[in-house]
C-alpha cells in the first residue's frame, strides 16, 4: 500500500517539476507569458500552443490559483480546487513522462 503511494507522489512530483521547468524554458524562449491556449497563427502554431498547455498545464493551474479577488483577498475555495486539478493533472503528465521514459530504457 505505502509503495503504491510512493510511486503516485513520485508521478505527481515528475509532473510537476516538469510543468514549472517547461513553463519557465517556454517564457524565458518565447518572451511571453505562459497560458492555457489553443490559438495560433497557423495549424503548427496551434499544435505547439496545445502541447505547452499540456505539458505546462499544472504548473500554470497552481499559479491561476494564488490569483487575488477585486478586494484584494485570497480565495480559499479557488486555490484549493486549483490545487486538485493541477496535481490530478499533475499525475497523468508525470504517469506520460515517466512511461515513455521506461518505455524507452526497455528498447
Amino acid at each position: 500500500m505505502s509503495t503504491e503511494l510512493l510511486l503516485a507522489a513520485f508521478l505527481i512530483c515528475v509532473g510537476l517539476c516538469t510543468a514549472g521547468a517547461g513553463t519557465h524554458l517556454y517564457q524565458m524562449l518565447s518572451g511571453q507569458q505562459a497560458m492555457l491556449r489553443y490559438d495560433g497563427k497557423t495549424f503548427a502554431g496551434t499544435l505547439g500552443h496545445l502541447f505547452m498547455s499540456f505539458i505546462c498545464g499544472p504548473y500554470i493551474m497552481l499559479q491561476m490559483g494564488w490569483q487575488h479577488e477585486d478586494n484584494s483577498t485570497l480565495s480559499m475555495s479557488n486555490a484549493l480546487i486549483a490545487a486538485m486539478v493541477a496535481f490530478g493533472w499533475a499525475f497523468l503528465t508525470g504517469l506520460l513522462i515517466v512511461g515513455s521514459y521506461v518505455a524507452v530504457l526497455r528498447l
